[in-house]
């Protein structure tokens, strides 16, 4: 993680476990972490494996 992003983060007050959390919450549609999700939603699958749900857009289960 670079120091800019760590600063945003200690900016923040949110707590790393929060965010931790956070990105670890599965989706309804594929089942995949919300971390797995592009900036618009969509899946992009793991470990150099694409999504093959057609996950366009995250909704947490």
């Amino acid at each position: 993680m670079t120091q800019e992003t760590e600063s945003k983060i200690r900016e923040s007050k949110i707590p790393v476990a929060e965010l931790i959390s956070h990105f670890r919450e599965k989706c309804k549609n594929c089942g995949h972490h919300r971390i797995m999700h592009d900036d618009l939603g969509a899946c992009e699958g793991v470990m150099n494996k694409p999504c093959t749900s057609g996950c366009d857009a995250f909704d947490p289960e």
